[in-house]
């Protein structure tokens, strides 16, 4: 299989690198980042460059962009693509995608999936992308109505040759749904947390606890901001939610009510217990 990656920074870098150690597929990139391009011909991360007008050659194209950037690419190059062939994303929403590209690229003879693989760096750009990022990770695939089941089955598979531990499938309103909690909603809270004037007092006072909750708040804002905006309504929901929450135990602290404060925090050691079970 010929397997043609638009964009080489940490996802597709490592998508790259993973591909060419775990598989026999032959793969090839397109970026505008010179340096990215030269830099994975030198590590043989790839088999070579592509353009856009080689796209028709490859059998499955992973569109491994910004969500925005994602939609300009398939769209301005919906023609170009193999006919019959797959094209993926690998953005963290999956409503606005899957709505902006599907049915464009199936006017041309083209599948698409909306994918999304769960990895990641608190760091961008191909120099930090490395072989075994998917390793113990999930892949979440959106099929529609419109994806036949044998392409479902064979991008399961090459996920599989990839490395990823897990291929999981959803449709694209509950993907966004519990993305916006299990992702989103932690990249907001951690920035949120950061801005506290506490933040440059902390040293010598910090522990895994502080790291933990302040990992993700290294990010890259363009691609946050798109990925929120995109994903509004399940996200202020759950920001909604949390908002709600924190109330409960600041009021219960403020007002030194043991017995509730106590049950707050059995509760929601009681919610994580349930779900480590449930891994």
């Amino acid at each position: 299989m010929k397997i043609g990656i638009v964009g080489l920074g940490l996802i597709g870098g490592s998508l790259a690198k993973a591909i060419k150690k775990n598989t026999e597929h032959s793969c090839y990139a397109l970026d505008i980042d010179r340096a990215a391009i030269a830099g994975a011909i030198a590590q043989e991360a790839i088999d070579g460059e592509i353009t856009a007008n080689d796209l028709g050659g490859c059998d499955v194209v992973m569109i491994c962009l910004h969500p925005a950037q994602t939609i300009k690419f398939i769209n301005e190059n919906k023609s170009l693509f193999k006919k019959g062939g797959i094209v993926i994303d690998t953005c963290g929403v999956k409503g606005a995608i899957v709505e902006a590209v599907e049915k464009p690229l199936a006017d041309e003879g083209v599948l698409f999936i909306g994918c999304h693989p769960m990895a990641g760096r608190e760091f961008s750009g191909f120099a930090y992308s490395v072989d075994n990022l998917f390793e113990r990770a999930s892949f979440i695939m959106t099929p529609s109505d419109l994806t036949p089941v044998k392409a479902v089955r064979e991008v399961s598979q090459l996920a599989y040759e990839i490395g990823f531990a897990k291929v999981v499938t959803a449709t694209k309103e509950e993907h966004d749904r519990i993305i916006a909690f299990t992702s989103q909603l932690a990249h907001v809270v951690s920035s949120a947390y950061v801005k506290s004037p506490s933040l440059l007092k902390q040293s010598g006072f910090s522990a895994g606890s502080f790291k933990d909750l302040t990992r993700v708040a290294k990010l890259n804002e363009n691609m946050w901001t798109e990925l929120f905006l995109m994903n509004k309504k399940p996200l202020v929901d759950e920001i909604d939610c949390i908002i709600a929450r924190l109330t409960e135990y600041r009021d219960a602290i403020a007002e030194e009510d043991t017995e509730t404060l106590r049950e707050l925090l059995k509760a929601g050691r009681e919610l994580k217990e349930l779900s480590n079970n449930q891994k």
